[in-house]
């Protein structure tokens, strides 16, 4: 499976973690909310024109993702999108949200508000999902 090159609005606003079997994750630099990004090896623009092995392997990602964050933030909904308005290259959000985060209970999305990742915290999310998810995720270089 080809990698697909980053769109530039996701490679200005993300860092990359890593690698899963399909997708890219990536992790939107605000340190105000959790707010990852699953971006499947793929030029289709609809999870509908996936092959349905290709969005079972997208689910079972979503699901190991929101998983993590469940279980390293302190949230108490999560957000799952795959919206594409702006940016057409497919893409899945897992937002991790909660009544005490900045925006809440409004979408993240287009808000002016947000704080960079220190490299440490970036370090220690990476550390994380190698921990968690394991063989799954292959972490990007440093």
């Amino acid at each position: 499976m080809a990698k697909i090159e980053l769109d530039p609005m996701l490679a200005r606003d993300c860092l990359i973690l890593g690698e899963l079997k399909f997708s890219r994750l990536l992790l939107m630099n605000n340190a105000l909310v959790p707010w990852f990004i699953l971006l499947p090896h793929t030029d289709k623009t609809e999870i509908i024109d996936l092959p349905e092995s290709e969005q079972a392997s997208l689910l079972k990602e979503i699901n190991l993702l929101s998983a993590f964050v469940r279980e390293n933030f302190k949230i108490s909904k999560l957000n799952i999108a795959a919206i594409g308005n702006i940016v057409s290259q497919l893409h899945v959000h897992v937002v991790g949200r909660d009544p005490s985060d900045y925006c809440w209970p409004n979408v993240v999305w287009g808000q002016s508000e947000g704080e960079p990742y220190a490299l440490e915290q970036v370090k220690n999310i990476r550390a994380a999902l190698a921990q968690q998810l394991g063989e799954a995720f292959s972490r990007a270089p440093e």
